[in-house]
């Protein structure tokens, strides 16, 4: 008799226990020669994966007394996932994640019954699925040979036209040739769409608007294919101007039994991957519904499939054509959005199929469920700048402070604060997913728990999510992929901050005694017991829009004036707010102050003199100015003709040298981060004086990669 463990999983909030029916009836049936004998019961998995997803899995594991191991890599030692379960192994390297070999080893030291891939990395790999079967482990997933039917975008369109699934026009073949790539391009008509076989998560795409550009994306596409796949073989497609990305969750066992449980719009996306997902998706007629979910079955029967996927159409806004896009063959990153509207749990549902079982819910009820529980909507946490397309950061998490959790409001996280975002893998923080009885309820509350999320020390973008649940057309239900770039003056514009919040970082900067540098005389000492200081004067000045560096900051200068210990007049743009009274909570950080006209609380975050500032809901990132003689007396650099990097990176190529004449857009350099490539155009016409960095060099955010000839007649 095996002895289950049950081990504590403190990262996932929110997940209710699953609603398994005894009631099953099968919805449809297929002969299925992979399906003869039930496999063994899971008494013990490896976790081969990281972050929120490993504490998801292991979450559902320990539900079920089922013996977990995870895995970690160095930079990943004392990551939550490392440190959530008693049996973990260290796996060395920062890209172990994708040594199969190394894994597999592992879950067999440690007596794993099986293996459960998560997503990404290994999870729709079918040479590993292979191995872990050959070497006696149960592979939580579909069988190896149906991953390996829908992992090739270009053999899964063949299975899916002969299976009458439609397909979006393009050329799918093995002639990986630039000029013949070009030519079919030019036959299936400009704009298209360069997409990477093996390729996932928006990696290794590229849209290709002219002729004139297909060349430079193809290379781009090919090599950012390259570097996370390790397969840089093409497809060209037709690219669809109005698109929705609609995906329908399905799910088949050995028995021939396959159902959908709904569908989720994906619509919400930047750099080809998705930033926001709900089901069921708004605004689609229920007679192409119910089409979507057949055609998302037949795709499925089509190789046989078992376990958890997700068929991924486009959907022509235009048209209202649907077609095939891609099969991943693995749970998705969104599936708590399905979880919410079914009320099932979808990691519960993988094992039961994985030991034999039979699917817990026949359609009908599924169907029923969804109808019950309304809405669901997930936001995706990310470590990145939406100023600056959405370029990921890295670094510690000074502070975070997450909305409670209910029935209705979970989250999926894979860090607490004081953790690191590394630089060497994905920078999605965390996963916020709400539950409504409409939509409308749903992006209400899911914006009302975006208002209570903090976060400091990275750039994020709760603030940007925040804004697309304001946004009138998303309110709608208007969506289609390109939506952030057509709303982009909405999403994107500029908004005043009030100068009662600069009044506040003064108060503040003086309870924390973080005034350094702001001037010839020393700061206020912080009130101490029996001290008051009288009638000191004082100024601060702030810089914000510090989210984007190459934009020019506005400064701010706050007049403060101490009347009493915890009294003050402040100044702020020959407005003063006479006899404000402030108080300062250690523990909690906030500085409370009744102005004439309001009370307010403002948290306020001191880190390397930038101050992080949430008031009423919204973010406010400023820094201490540093007056020019300091900078010069510490050496500190002008930067105003040099092109910094946005972030930490590595130099792939560099496309200029000293003395070269460049026009303003032109390409400098092009840096990956994150396995994300990303070009760096110049700001300006000129002359380059000196490129800093060369191929293969890694740099840290705000460092100069090129430097510019000072204009003439500049002094």
């Amino acid at each position: 008799m095996s002895l289950r463990r049950s081990v504590r999983y403190p990262s996932i909030s929110g997940i209710s226990s699953p609603n398994i029916s005894l009631s099953r009836r099968r919805y449809t049936s297929v002969s299925n020669a992979q399906a003869s004998t039930p496999k063994q019961p899971l008494t013990s998995i490896l976790i081969a994966n990281r972050g929120e997803i490993a504490l998801r899995v292991g979450k559902t594991a320990s539900q079920y007394g089922i013996k977990a191991t995870t895995i970690y890599t160095d930079p990943d030692a004392k990551s939550q996932h490392a440190l959530s379960s008693p049996f973990a192994m260290n796996l060395g390297h920062p890209s172990a994640y994708l040594d199969g070999d190394k894994i597999i080893k592992a879950a067999k030291q440690q007596g794993c019954v099986g293996i459960h891939p998560g997503y990404g990395f290994l999870s729709e790999n079918s040479d590993f699925a292979r191995k872990c079967t050959e070497a006696g482990l149960v592979f939580t997933g579909p069988p190896w040979q149906a991953m390996e039917a829908m992992g090739n975008k270009s053999r899964s369109k063949e299975i899916m036209t002969e299976a009458g699934v439609p397909c979006i026009p393009g050329y799918h073949g093995s002639n990986q040739d630039p000029d013949f790539l070009k030519s079919e391009a030019a036959k299936i008509g400009f704009p298209v769409l360069l997409k990477a076989v093996k390729g996932g998560g928006g990696k290794g795409m590229r849209i290709a608007m002219t002729e004139d550009v297909f060349n430079d994306q193809l290379r781009s596409a090919k090599s950012e294919a390259m570097s996370s796949f390790s397969d840089d073989i093409m497809l060209v497609e037709k690219y669809i101007t109005t698109p929705r990305h609609i995906e329908v969750q399905i799910f088949a066992d050995k028995h021939g039994n396959c159902v959908a449980l709904g569908e989720r719009d994906c619509s919400i996306q930047r750099r080809h991957q998705k930033i926001l997902e709900e089901s069921p998706a708004p605004n689609l007629d229920e007679a192409v519904r119910q089409d979507i979910w057949e055609k998302a079955r037949a795709a499925a029967l089509a190789v046989r499939y078992e376990g958890a996927g997700t068929v991924e159409f486009i959907f022509d806004n235009e048209t209202g054509e649907f077609f095939f896009m891609e099969m991943n063959t693995r749970l998705q990153v969104e599936h708590p959005v399905t979880e919410m509207v079914t009320g099932e749990d979808l990691v519960r549902w993988q094992i039961i199929v994985a030991e034999g079982g039979k699917l817990p819910l026949t359609q009908a009820e599924i169907e029923a469920r969804m109808v019950e529980r309304g809405h669901a909507i997930e936001a995706r946490i990310y470590a990145e700048n939406p100023d600056m397309d959405f370029i990921p950061d890295s670094g510690h998490l000074i502070h975070m402070q997450t909305p409670p959790t209910s029935e209705t409001i979970r989250i999926d996280a894979g860090f607490i604060a004081g953790d690191e975002v590394s630089a060497h893998y994905d920078p999605m923080i965390a996963k916020l997913i709400v539950q409504g009885p409409t939509r409308m309820i749903a992006v209400q509350k899911l914006h009302s728990a975006l208002e209570k999320y903090e976060i400091a020390g990275l750039i994020t973008n709760v603030e940007f999510l925040k804004r697309v649940c304001n946004n009138p057309v998303f309110l709608a239900g208007d969506v289609e992929t390109g939506f952030i770039n057509k709303q982009k003056d909405d999403l994107f514009a500029e908004v005043p901050i009030a100068p009662e919040v600069y009044a506040q970082a003064a108060i503040g900067s003086f309870f924390l005694g973080a005034v350094a540098l702001q001037g010839l005389h020393e700061p206020f000492p912080v009130p101490q017991s029996g001290f008051i200081a009288i009638a000191q004067s004082r100024s601060f000045t702030f810089t914000a829009n510090s989210t984007n560096p190459i934009a020019k900051a506005d400064e701010k200068t706050v007049q403060l004036k101490q009347l009493n210990t915890g009294l003050f007049d402040a100044t702020v743009d020959g407005t003063t707010y006479h006899s404000v009274a402030s108080s300062w909570n250690s523990e909690t950080r906030m500085v409370t102050s009744f102005f004439p006209h309001t009370r307010l609380e403002t948290r306020i975050i001191d880190h390397e003199g930038n101050l992080t500032l949430f008031q009423q809901g919204e973010q406010y990132r400023l820094r201490c100015a540093t007056p020019k003689w300091i900078e010069k007396a510490l050496g500190i650099k002008d930067t105003a003709h040099s092109v910094l990097a946005p972030m930490p990176c590595k130099i792939l190529r560099v496309e200029v040298k000293a003395g070269d004449h460049i026009r303003k857009d032109q390409v400098l350099v092009v840096i990956e981060s994150m396995k994300m490539e990303t070009v760096i155009r110049s700001p300006q016409d000129g002359v380059v004086s000196r490129v800093v960095h060369q191929q293969g060099d890694l740099c840290k955010a705000g460092t100069a990669l090129v430097e510019f000839e000072e204009p003439k007649g500049v002094k």
